[in-house]
């Protein structure tokens, strides 16, 4: 009686365990959405992240295309890159994980022009007033030079 008492419970709980690993396995949907920055330029992208989805999922927004969100446990990430053309403002971005209809959304705020062009370094070219400085400094130089061989030529000239 007592050993049939044991298996019972044994088989209970091992029931039990059973039937709730399939529901640990399913996520309840996107949540921990966040944005960053959360003040982006036209043509800037963001970086999405969002906790919930084991199997990855979809972002999408008015600002920018549609875009997949990175699978597997824990923080699942996502980069979008807002449209040149996106008129400035507060827009809402939405997350969907795949194995879930769950919908989360978060706020951003596009900004106007395309923000500062850090790190180019010398890869843009001069400006006009950039241009005229160069030529009337390389001028100046041709001309100091041209009247120092000059006064050399003639004083090397009057020694001999």
């Amino acid at each position: 009686m007592r050993a049939s008492r044991v298996l019972a419970v044994t088989v209970t709980a091992f029931a039990a365990v059973g039937l709730a690993a399939p529901m640990a396995a399913a996520t309840n949907g996107p949540v921990n959405v966040a944005v960053n920055p959360q003040a982006v330029h036209q043509g800037g992208t963001l970086k999405i992240t969002a906790r919930g989805c084991g199997h990855g999922g979809t972002v999408w927004s008015n600002a920018f295309p549609t875009t997949s969100l990175s699978a597997g446990d824990g923080t699942n990430y996502a980069h979008a890159r807002v449209r040149n053309n996106t008129t400035p403002g507060h827009y809402h971005l939405s997350v969907k994980c795949s194995d879930n209809d769950r919908i989360a959304t978060h706020k951003f705020t596009v900004l106007a022009g395309n923000g500062a062009q850090g790190g180019l370094g010398g890869s843009m070219g001069p400006n006009s007033t950039e241009m005229q400085v160069g030529g009337g400094l390389v001028a100046a130089a041709a001309v100091g030079g041209a009247v120092f061989l000059v006064r050399r030529r003639r004083t090397s000239h009057a020694a001999f």
